[in-house]
């Protein structure tokens, strides 16, 4: 008794009844996600949610918020109490990407939420259908360069960390081409399908099965993959010094107690020690990580730092 009294006290703002109760968690929680659905991170969002449903005993419902390159979503769980009942999937894009790229963020990365576990990570492919050239990435280089600015490329906006590596690449390669934002990656696809965009950098958690059916073609990845081993690295390909993965994270509402976050972070990483729990991300290649909160936040922090260096050079301004 002396404990719960001690916690309810310790000032967890609107956490404090749950805990003081004991009865976390006593209803369904809400999982944010600031993407729509069919995408990579809807997908990750449902398996985690999955995962953290069987571990808590209570439902866990996926609620798809996008918009404005997935600020909206995550300015949701900012804005939530930090009860436990609402958390949200954080990405490289709705946290360091958005902070550095958007001129007007209505949150902070690090200090507006609890950072609970990272997820997972997976590398970047280029990715594209009929419109776009060359037979592999040294051609479709050369055919860019010939033709300033007349190739299209889709992201899912200006403040995601797709959009930072594909001005990376342009730098890299000494290439201009145009850019076409979407709200997701499952609108992108429609449209390289029909060629009104060339090509997206996107994660193979949204596009491995399409590039197996042969439905759209891969020229190189940011590292190489079991789920698409037949694609070669940039370094490989032709491009060395590409490089970026992108992570998949929990975070809740800042001020949530540290005793949820570190239930939640434990019950999720033993649901991924199981075998098959873990080639649910496996085989969509995410790579799970689920670290600790201490060590989710400092990834974030440093993100802000590296994303941030990067976008001076090259003289990327937020918008």
């Amino acid at each position: 008794m002396k404990r719960r009294l001690l916690l309810a006290a310790a000032g967890a703002g609107l956490a404090a009844p749950a805990l003081a109760q004991g009865a976390w968690p006593s209803r369904p929680i809400r999982m944010i996600v600031p993407f729509p659905p069919g995408g990579g991170t809807d997908f990750v969002s449902r398996i985690a949610a999955q995962r953290l449903s069987d571990a808590l005993g209570q439902p866990v419902v996926v609620e798809n918020r996008p918009g404005a390159g997935g600020t909206i979503g995550a300015n949701a769980v900012a804005q939530a109490a930090p009860d436990g009942y609402t958390i949200g999937m954080a990405t490289s894009s709705t946290h360091p990407a958005a902070l550095v790229l958007q001129r007007s963020v209505p949150y902070d990365p690090v200090a507006g939420f609890t950072a609970i576990t990272q997820v997972g990570v997976t590398p970047y492919v280029l990715v594209g259908g009929p419109a776009m050239p060359g037979r592999d990435l040294r051609d479709f280089v050369a055919a860019v360069r010939a033709q300033p600015g007349r190739l299209s490329y889709a992201s899912v906006g200006t403040s995601t960390l797709g959009y930072l590596l594909t001005r990376q690449f342009e730098a890299l390669t000494g290439t201009r081409m145009t850019h076409v934002p979407y709200r997701g990656s499952a609108q992108v696809y429609p449209d390289l399908l029909n060629g009104t965009v060339a090509f997206i950098l996107d994660n193979p958690s949204g596009s491995a099965g399409l590039i197996r059916d042969g439905r759209v073609r891969a020229l190189a990845i940011t590292r190489r993959s079991a789920a698409l081993p037949e694609v070669p690295s940039f370094a490989e390909a032709g491009v060395p010094g590409f490089e970026g993965v992108f992570w998949y994270g929990l975070v809740a509402p800042a001020g949530l107690p540290a005793e949820i976050a570190a239930r939640m972070q434990r019950d999720l990483a033993r649901q991924f020690e199981m075998p098959a729990h873990r080639q649910e991300l496996v085989a969509r290649d995410v790579e799970p990580i689920l670290s600790t909160p201490a060590a989710f936040a400092a990834t974030i922090a440093a993100d802000v730092t590296w994303m941030r260096a990067a976008a001076e050079r090259l003289g990327l301004q937020p918008e």
